[in-house]
């Protein structure tokens, strides 16, 4: 074999280089790409052998997320922390997480709701300005719950639920005593025409969101306009699609958007993105809530979800709106009652109770200066 020159040498070892490292990039993108079951495999050495990596955007922590939304008023619109007094415990949870108000009631549909509703008037009368007592202790196939039902709200609670209107697939509130079959079961009818009347809505379990169950759901919202009904945990198990056809055909209905399922539990089929469009579409018609952190790692981590949603939804009216505004409106619509007034008038009896709201008569009756 004839002699080469020096700088012969010196050529070949540099091509010999430059292939190796394209080898050596196409190998490991293709080690890569088989891992994450790429079909395609980009012709790299057409390429320089140092490639730029893209990465995602970080995940906001949860610190992140309250110093650009903690200012703004947060409201829970589902909360069962009246059982076993759990709400005790919450105290510095809600305060480090920016809570503004949490609708609080306890057990759902059975005999151990009595006291637990009990309990929510409890928490309420020690802080009207933060704690929202919804009830659902009276039996919906008895005619008594009518009494129940006007007697508690006439004496100030703010709204009925968590009321399980139909449950065949929860492992909990379908083995309730006091569930109804179907959302016009029982004195639901009356009930709701009682809700009419004093202006106070109800928050209904409905499980599943479809078929018969559903249709009876329709049935009550046509039936009953002028009846404030609040979906509870509308995205559970259930579609964007299902809620936006809800949303446009009846007015008197609100969601209740437990952002937790979506963000945490891996039975979602959607995620936050794939609701995004029709909260944006019905901005005045949604609600966020905890559900207490059922089915997720905690209730502090169904907060974080909260304000996680906040963000994506991003628009600062919209986040207003959803955050608190909506339910804020709800609860203000509801008038102050006879029994509110007489007490207020015994205090002050030149009070002009003409635009007085319930939720201002009870942080009148028992707040501070009570």
């Amino acid at each position: 074999m004839p002699k080469m020159k020096a700088g012969s040498y010196i050529v070949i070892g540099l091509a010999a280089i430059l292939i190796g490292a394209g080898y050596w990039t196409w190998h490991n993108n293709k080690k890569a790409s088989e891992s994450t079951g790429s079909t395609a495999v980009s012709a790299v050495l057409s390429e320089s052998p140092v490639q730029t990596a893209v990465t995602a955007p970080a995940k906001k922590s949860l610190a992140a997320l309250l110093q650009q939304y903690g200012s703004l008023p947060l409201a829970d619109t589902h909360n069962h922390d009246a059982s076993d007094k759990k709400y005790l415990g919450m105290k510095d949870v809600w305060q480090r997480d920016g809570m503004d108000r949490v609708v609080l009631f306890g057990d759902v549909s059975e005999f151990s709701a009595i006291r637990t509703d009990e309990y929510a008037w409890e928490a309420y009368t020690e802080k009207p300005d933060f704690f929202v007592p919804f009830f659902s202790g009276f039996d919906l196939r008895d005619k008594s719950s009518l009494d129940i039902i006007r007697k508690n709200l006439e004496m100030g609670y703010l709204g009925l639920g968590e009321i399980a209107g139909a449950s065949y697939n929860s492992p909990v509130l379908s083995k309730v005593e006091w569930k109804a079959k179907h959302p016009m079961d029982g004195f639901l009818p009356q009930i709701y025409e009682l809700c009419a009347e004093y202006q106070a809505p109800i928050l209904l379990h409905i499980d599943p969101p479809n078929g018969f169950v559903l249709e009876a759901f329709e049935e009550a919202l046509k039936a009953h306009p002028k009846t404030t009904f609040i979906f509870g945990h509308a995205n559970a198990y259930n579609s964007p699609d299902n809620i936006k056809i809800l949303l446009e055909k009846y007015p008197n209905v609100y969601m209740d958007f437990f952002a937790g399922f979506t963000i945490l539990n891996p039975e979602s089929a959607n995620r936050i993105e794939d609701f995004l469009p029709v909260m944006k579409q019905f901005p005045d018609r949604f609600m966020l809530s905890t559900d207490s952190g059922y089915g997720v790692q905690s209730e502090e981590a169904a907060i974080e979800a909260m304000y996680r949603v906040l963000d994506a939804l991003g628009d600062s009216e919209l986040v207003s709106k959803i955050a608190y505004g909506n339910l804020d409106g709800v609860l203000r619509k509801e008038p102050a009652t006879q029994t509110q007034k007489a007490a207020l008038l015994k205090r002050d009896p030149s009070r002009d109770m003409a635009k007085l709201s319930k939720l201002e008569a009870g942080q009148l009756l028992w707040g501070k200066g009570k």
